[in-house]
């Protein structure tokens, strides 16, 4: 029979995990989700995005319905969104301003003939958001217009889109691959980690 632990000791483990995942947190990359229609594919998004050490979803909605992110995902997200770091926007210039106040430069899923292969996308180790669009019309013109990359995932069959669930599982880890050394400053991680301490 298993030796069972005190108290203590599964509060000290815990701590300790929560401790590893804010030190593991990507820093300066984002997510942003425009008027995602169905919260449960953007669930799945944000299982991806807690997966990839990514902290921040932001999130537009500015011709669709509101729904709490917060309140959404069930079983699809595996609890993801209760440790995630969530902005609302009412409109996409909204959105935009922020991301450029912020420095962000902008990286849009969106297939087309001036998009880039997702695959040869070096990011420049700055500040970077990942933009996906809403399932049926994809991501606005509005944004499109001040992205600083389009990008497109490589693809060899008849089909030439995928879910948004699914293609951000596969951005999100072709862009972490090109990041190095983008981990949560000593202080980002202090004022993380006691903020998970607190969900």
């Amino acid at each position: 029979m298993p030796k069972l632990r005190k108290s203590g000791e599964v509060k000290s483990d815990r701590q300790k995990r929560l401790f590893e995942i804010a030190q593991k947190r990507q820093q300066g990359l984002i997510v942003v989700l425009e008027d995602v229609w169905d919260p449960h594919n953007a669930s799945a998004v944000m299982r991806s995005c807690d997966a990839f050490g990514i902290q921040e979803v932001w999130l537009i909605f500015d011709k669709q319905k509101y729904w709490n992110p917060k309140k959404i995902g069930g079983k699809t997200s595996s609890s993801a969104s209760k440790w995630l770091t969530f902005r609302i926007f009412r409109s996409t210039g909204e959105c935009l301003k922020e991301l450029k106040k912020n420095k962000y430069k902008i990286a849009v899923a969106a297939i087309g003939i001036n998009s880039k292969p997702l695959t040869k996308f070096k990011n420049s180790n700055g500040k970077l958001a990942v933009v996906f669009g809403n399932e049926h019309s994809g991501v606005s013109q509005e944004i499109k217009e001040k992205a600083d990359y389009l990008l497109a995932i490589p693809m060899r069959g008849f089909v030439d889109s995928l879910n948004i669930s699914v293609a951000a599982g596969i951005f999100l880890y072709e862009i972490s691959k090109n990041i190095s050394g983008a981990k949560n400053s000593p202080i980002k991680t202090n004022l993380l980690y006691r903020d998970f301490l607190s969900r």
